[in-house]
Order: structure tokens, then sequence, then C-alpha cells
């Protein structure tokens, strides 16, 4: 689909790769899309939209500017910060785009601070990583506050603390395993709020 026209607003993908991470998602107006960097030789670029490879070949210009040939067409396109670092306004033959990057440090703060807004009656991996410790039972019941397990993701150890009473239901992994991204950790039976 993105690649199926240049003109579409997927373009700003591989411009957005040449200069940040391998692996992010991209925010596109409302279109949203897992982007890989799989290999960059030269100004040759090679990439994953939502898993489908594409072949690109990318020349920067300066101050934002770069030329963007694919499937035999050449395209002019500009790359605008906005305030912060993540937000951009993408012009690609004289049509803008709002484009917003989601990196995986990125995703993985995101889903910290959503943790700990309300307790889900599971524990989900933000990410792929691998289990450190677990420092509860099955059965156990555990207090606001409170670890339910410890996960190594890009080098940082994060402690998954439950944000309200609870009683530990299922521990499906141990330590030491690897897991994926919206793997299910725990479950938890959400105790009601004392009076």
């Amino acid at each position: 689909m993105w690649c199926d026209s240049l003109y579409q607003a997927r373009m700003p993908c591989p411009l957005l790769l040449y200069h940040f991470f391998r692996t992010m998602e991209i925010h596109v107006d409302n279109w949203v899309a897992e982007v890989t960097l799989i290999s960059k030789e030269g100004n040759n670029i090679r990439i994953t939209v939502d898993g489908k490879l594409y072949e690109i070949d990318l020349t920067m210009q300066g101050k934002g500017r770069c030329s963007i040939l694919h499937d035999g067409r050449s395209h002019n396109a500009e790359l605008v910060r906005q305030e912060g670092n993540k937000s951009y306004d993408v012009h690609i033959d004289h049509t803008a785009y709002q484009v917003t990057i989601i990196d995986e440090q990125t995703k993985f703060k995101r889903s910290k601070q959503t943790a700990n807004e309300k307790q889900d009656n599971r524990i989900i991996a933000p990410m792929p990583g691998k289990i450190i410790r677990i420092p509860v039972q099955k059965n156990d019941c555990l207090q606001a506050g409170e670890t339910a397990i410890v996960l190594e993701a890009m080098k940082m150890q994060t402690n998954y603390k439950v944000t309200a009473d609870c009683i530990v239901k299922d521990i499906l992994v141990k330590e030491g395993d690897s897991v994926n991204t919206h793997q299910v950790l725990i479950t938890l039976d959400i105790l009601p709020p004392k009076e």
C-alpha cells in the first residue's frame, strides 16, 4: 500500500528512518505503520513497512531537504522539525503531511505511564525483553506499589509494580525467559478498593 504511490502520506517513512532509530512506529496524519530500517549502504536504504520490504535511494541535500528515488520515480522532500524531537511537517512534491515518530524507547515509557494510571488484570510486555526476576508467586496478595515482575529491555531493567491491591492469578513466564511485545506475563484478580 505504501509503495503503490509515493505521493501518498506514507512517503515520509524512509526520510525519517534516515535520521533516527532502526524500528519505530510512524504516524502520518491518521495512518500508523511500523517501520524498520533493514540496511543502509551509501544512499541505498532497505526498509520494511508493516512487514513489507522496500528499497529506496535517498540523497540528503542539507537543511532537511532530500531527493528520494523509488521505482524509477524521483521525488523532492523537505523535513521541518516541530517543537519537541519527534514531530515533523514533511513536504513531498508540493504536498504536506504531519508526521510523529514513536520509537521503541518512547513506546516503552508510554506503556509504563499507562500501566501506572490504572491497573489492568494483566501485566503485558511493552516490548521484547528478558524476564530478570519474579518476586511473587501464584495466589500472592499484592498491595498497590509492590513489584510483580522485573523485565530487562533495551539494556534497562524495569520493575513492574501493581497500582491496585490484587491477587496473582497466574504467572505465564519464568525467570530467564525471552518475551515478545504484547505478551501477557502475569494475570491478576483486582481487589475492590478498601473503604
